[in-house]
């Protein structure tokens, strides 16, 4: 491994201040870390990860708060290259094989598919559905990965006007884009079946929406696993934001934990700082990677927020949010696999029912049986369950209190029985529930809306909030909040896009974005 690179030391060096050590912030603190400047990350938390951090829980169990694995590492090693490290030295990442498997709910009988990244034996398991369909793997793959070669541009640059979004690269991925089409409706030209177009395109719910209506650039979420992996990281998900941490307080950055910060100060619309425990600390850079619709209008003043006011805040569009189980249970699950994702026979209306604000009663659910590949998850004996069930976010009323609560547990329970998870009710040694209420308000997410802001074509590329924020100078948003959006390698392509903004914009050379 190369030597960690250590900046000079000079008094005069630029003070970057980042808001929050999630995985942007953490990214951005890397990169302006290895270029020399003076880096103090302030988390109100007493742990590095945000959502990205692992639960140790009593008894020896561990829990991914928020994301489960890890998709296209190729961003974030570039990151830790930068800054002399090597991401695969360390965290350790299993790719896995199967992915996952999914569970598609019928009316008589429930047919199962494990996603293989062998394209052949992914074409064995796409004919069970219809043997038609298994035609349509290798191009849907092909013309996928001209897409991701056309967009890649568009994903590693900023959008800080209009005019950006009739740039050169953009006309030439828009053919691509198919902007008129949804994921599912651009997937019916490959596929006949609806379950095999949901296998390709369930994963919409990694930025909280519906196929039918995310649009069909999105196609690409799927590509991206079967073309680059899905990988777990032992020990939980967590381990790489810790080992982030580590190698940002290598080259230099400060890392201050339990400190949370009151305002962003300004003089004019030039940040100049922030305001943390009471004390000013000053600032030529501010990079806020607290969540967009919670911190935006504690943190920010609405008279530099033209475009982005509280009016317009409040009245975005969002993605949805998520009710959590964190089970530590007594006793193994030989035959389930790491990553299950049970598809109900309502999946549209369960879909239809979030957007209208409903709580679905029979619910499509996600489960993590972690400990089928990493024995660490979980003490010898004993499984470490997360069960994850998409549900509407706080904007339509639903207050979860405890009786909904304990109602939408026994809901989930029953659910997860269909996965052959039976009787685990008297053998449950830990557990951990989060609402959609607790995303608000324990983990400060605007609206409990778990995926941030939703990824419609009116808010995406230049209609999201700005990487160097709309209006203001010496302000740079990192996360889902921004662009290019949510998704850890999403967020952590937008650290480089923030962070080279930043630079540039104290007139230091920028942060590559291909190595």
């Amino acid at each position: 491994m190369n030597a960690l690179p250590q900046p000079a030391y000079r008094p005069d060096r630029p003070h970057a201040v980042v808001i929050g050590a999630g995985p942007g912030g953490l990214a951005a603190a890397m990169l302006l870390s290895a270029r020399g400047l003076r880096v103090t990350v302030l988390e109100r938390d007493p742990v590095v990860g945000g959502r990205t951090r692992t639960i140790a829980a009593p008894g020896g169990y561990r829990f991914d708060l928020g994301p489960t694995f890890f998709l296209y590492p190729r961003i974030l090693s570039e990151i830790f290259r930068e800054c002399g490290a090597e991401l695969e030295r360390e965290v350790e990442m299993m790719r896995l094989d199967p992915q996952y498997r999914l569970i598609f709910e019928g009316k008589g009988s429930n047919t199962t598919l494990d996603a293989t990244p062998d394209l052949a034996r992914m074409e064995e398991q796409v004919a069970r559905l219809d043997p038609r369909d298994a035609a349509g793997v290798r191009p849907f793959m092909e013309e996928n990965r001209r897409k991701l070669t056309a967009f890649r541009p568009v994903l590693e640059r900023a959008f800080t006007r209009a005019t950006d979004v009739m740039a050169a690269d953009m006309l030439r991925a828009l053919p691509l884009m198919r902007p008129g089409k949804s994921v599912d409706g651009d997937l019916r030209r490959h596929f006949r079946d609806p379950r095999t177009r949901l296998a390709f395109s369930f994963q919409t719910k990694y930025l909280g929406m519906s196929p039918f209506r995310c649009p069909s650039l999105f196609t690409i979420l799927s590509f991206l696993e079967y073309e680059h992996g899905v990988f777990h990281v032992r020990g939980g998900i967590g381990r790489v934001s810790e080992a982030m941490a580590r190698v940002a307080e290598q080259v230099g950055a400060d890392i201050r934990l339990g400190t949370p910060v009151e305002r962003v100060v300004f003089d004019g619309k030039r940040a100049t700082g922030v305001v943390a425990g009471g004390r000013h600390i000053a600032a030529d850079a501010v990079v806020m990677n607290a969540d967009f619709a919670h911190a935006m209008p504690q943190l920010v003043p609405e008279s530099v927020r033209a475009r982005w006011n509280d009016g317009r805040i409040a009245k975005a569009r969002y993605s949805c949010s998520t009710f959590m189980l964190y089970l530590g249970v007594e006793g193994t699950f030989p035959g389930l696999a790491h990553h299950s994702i049970l598809l109900s026979q309502e999946y549209q209306k369960n879909i239809r029912d979030i957007e209208a604000g409903i709580v679905p009663e029979i619910p499509s659910l996600y489960v993590q049986h972690a400990a089928a590949s990493d024995p660490s998850m979980a003490p010898p004996g004993h499984s470490a369950l997360y069960v994850l069930v998409p549900v509407p976010n706080m904007l339509h009323g639903q207050e979860w209190s405890e009786a909904d609560t304990a109602a939408y547990r026994r809901t989930a329970l029953d659910r997860i029985r269909t996965l052959g998870i039976t009787d685990i009710e008297d053998r449950i040694r830990y557990e951990k529930i989060v609402t959609p209420r607790d995303w608000r308000d324990e983990f400060a997410i605007g609206f409990g809306a778990t995926f941030n802001l939703a990824h419609d074509l009116r808010q995406m590329l230049f209609f999201r909030p700005g990487n160097r924020f709309n209006g203001t100078e010496g302000l740079y948003l990192v996360g889902g909040g921004t662009h290019p959006g949510s998704g850890l390698p999403v967020i952590y392509e937008g650290a480089r896009i923030s962070a080279g903004l930043l630079l540039r914009d104290l007139g230091l050379a920028p942060v590559p974005t291909r190595i």
